[in-house]
């Protein structure tokens, strides 16, 4: 097989796991807003952003910056969030054995027409780069105490992904192209 047809990919393979992706990112951005990142203390109890109408804005806190470096580790939102950051290191890192390729190609792809739509391997791995940086930024704002940067982040990542999953659109191979025209990545080196 020449290199040229090994770095191609039939493109349903990064729509596939755009959707998974996208599931996963909308659970924890929920899991974000009704938890510690958004939460905010009035002395002895603390409330969720949906109250936030009801109580006065003087007196009141932020609870991210007084939890603890533990409770910030442990909340759900934060551990889904790394989670997904490490899927998209391992794509970055690995794409040919990242669990949803895998799955797509193992179980879902022998059941569909063959391929005749087929791109750059190149721009999904890029985009799974992108996605590692925007989902490590909210994870390393979370551990220092920014309210928001969680569900921020992972919304973020949320609609880039369900834009490649739903529309084809993926934002990373965009900016990637983009990167490309400038002359700043994908340059062949002569052998």
């Amino acid at each position: 097989m020449s290199e040229a047809a090994a770095a191609r990919i039939d493109v349903r393979g990064p729509r596939f796991a755009a959707a998974v992706t996208a599931v996963l990112l909308l659970t924890a951005t929920f899991l974000g807003l009704t938890g510690l990142s958004t939460a905010r203390s009035f002395g002895w109890f603390a409330y969720q952003p949906l109250a936030a109408a009801s109580f006065p804005a003087d007196g009141a806190s932020w609870a991210l910056p007084s939890a603890s470096p533990a409770e910030r580790l442990l909340d759900p939102a934060f551990l889904l969030l790394a989670l997904i950051a490490a899927l998209f290191l391992w794509g970055v890192l690995s794409p040919r054995t990242a669990p949803w390729g895998v799955f797509f190609r193992r179980w879902i792809q022998p059941h569909l027409r063959p391929a005749t739509a087929f791109e750059d391997a190149r721009p999904p791995r890029f985009a799974q780069g992108v996605g590692l940086v925007v989902t490590a930024t909210g994870l390393v704002l979370h551990l220092v105490g920014v309210p928001w940067a969680l569900p921020v982040a992972a919304a973020l990542a949320f609609v880039a992904a369900a834009l490649n999953a739903v529309f084809g659109l993926c934002l990373g191979c965009r900016i990637y192209l983009l990167l490309q025209r400038a002359g700043l990545v994908g340059r062949r080196r002569a052998v």
